[in-house]
């Protein structure tokens, strides 16, 4: 990863480990921000989004 900038780099660079240490703990990582997303957060948002509002004129 030579030359990586940005977020994405700053994070490879402080994971420890060889690159294949480095790539399963982005996986744990990504799988725990999903599940804390889909298990927290969206269940929170749900009834904030205008989702089922719906309304259908003329018929």
């Amino acid at each position: 990863m030579e030359g990586a900038t940005g977020m994405y780099g700053w994070i490879w660079r402080h994971l420890p480990g060889n690159t294949w240490v480095r790539a399963a703990t982005s996986i744990v990582l990504v799988l725990a921000v999903v599940y804390v997303l889909f298990q927290y957060i969206f269940p929170w948002a749900e009834p904030l989004l205008p989702f089922n509002d719906v309304t259908v004129d003329g018929q």
